[in-house]
């Protein structure tokens, strides 16, 4: 009996050395697990990488919902955690996410990153800028912009958005912006009319060409696609579009002005007379003049507004959103004629013999 006795209280300590070796296990289990997932919280809450200056371009679509918004940023690798960051979004009460094209980095908290999604604005310096302004060709954005602002020649521009490789590539990323439109056989240059005017923010001290370039292409697709049901109804592609608006650039100087001249170039569009407009010879010839003598309208070119009817083959310069408005909203005239004056001022005719006294009156010779 006392034999049985002791053995019973051996099995008793062994029963009891188990279980606390396995509560310990279970302890340390539960305190690596938890100090794993303290670790993997706190990790996700700071920057993904606090000495990047790489930027990172998302597009956030109209009417996403946090659940979207907080994978988009996952995927692009801007957050550690979508899960997290929409709790974290969640608790601080934050919403009201605009749509839009966004420059992040991976050095901007969540904090810099939720603010920029909420005011269409990116939080964060950039270390210069490239000022794009409007009415500028591709080949005056190579020589005046990119070569004084950055490391790169005009040439080196223009190889690179001249390159069938580069733009076989873009024309898969903006399929609704780059249409086989800009292959034709006459477009000079493929993204004539496609580098939107703007001032662009850069965030790192060498960017690459791709990176500058499809800034441009964002900022231009961002005011095209608000249109693209307008074009639809119209049966009118973004060409289209971006052609006739680099003709009122090049002719306008107001807002106004850009709304009635479009109504010039409807008008006769609809007569079937030729739209005759200058910078189109201008285009065509390869050089700037500041006036056109009459042998140079008679300079045979696909671009030629003088030689061909109808708009030319593409844009023939980078214009501004008020000019792509005033296309889609032009004013209602009669008017078939203008011409500017010595300052600048554009005066509008119904007639010929009109024109005619406006030339005589505002021009002379």
């Amino acid at each position: 009996m006392f034999e049985r006795m002791k053995e019973k209280k051996k099995e008793v300590r062994v029963v009891r050395r188990i279980v606390l070796i396995v509560a310990l296990i279970l302890v340390i289990i539960i305190g690596i697990a938890g100090f794993k997932t303290y670790s993997y919280v706190t990790d996700a809450l700071e920057p993904v990488d606090a000495d990047s200056e790489k930027v990172i371009t998302v597009e956030v679509p109209i009417g996403s919902s946090l659940d979207s918004i907080a994978a988009l940023l996952e995927e692009n690798n801007v957050i550690e955690d979508a899960r997290i960051y929409k709790y974290y979004v969640k608790f601080k009460n934050e919403s009201e996410f605009q749509a839009g094209t966004y420059d992040l980095m991976q050095s901007m908290t969540l904090d810099e990153i939720t603010e920029s999604l909420k005011t269409g604005k990116v939080y964060h310096e950039p270390l210069f800028t490239i000022n794009v302004p409007e009415g500028l060709t591709v080949e005056e954005i190579a020589e005046n912009v990119i070569a004084k602002k950055t490391s790169y020649t005009a040439e080196e521009f223009l190889k690179q958005i001249d390159d069938p490789a580069y733009i076989e590539e873009l024309m898969v990323k903006y399929p609704d912006l780059l249409t086989d439109e800009i292959r034709g056989d006459n477009i000079r240059h493929p993204l004539e009319g496609y580098l939107f005017p703007a001032t662009y923010p850069m965030y790192e001290e060498e960017p690459s060409l791709t990176l500058i370039i499809e800034q441009m292409l964002n900022a231009t697709q961002s005011n095209v696609v608000p249109y693209q049901g307008v074009l639809e109804e119209l049966e009118k592609s973004p060409h289209w579009l971006l052609t006739f608006a680099s003709l009122l650039e090049e002719e306008a100087t107001a807002q106004s002005d850009r709304q009635t001249i479009a109504s010039v170039f409807y008008n006769r569009l609809e007569d079937d007379m030729p739209l005759q407009t200058d910078p189109t010879v201008i285009y065509a010839m390869g050089k700037h003049k500041e006036r056109l003598f009459n042998k140079d309208y008679e300079f045979e070119h696909p671009y030629s507004t003088y030689q061909n009817k109808g708009l030319p083959p593409g844009p023939i310069a980078n214009a501004g959103g008020s000019s792509i408005q005033a296309v889609l909203d032009p004013a209602k005239t009669d008017y078939l004629y203008f011409l500017a004056d010595k300052e600048g001022k554009n005066h509008f005719a119904k007639t010929y013999e009109e024109h005619l006294k406006n030339r005589d009156e505002y021009i002379g010779e």
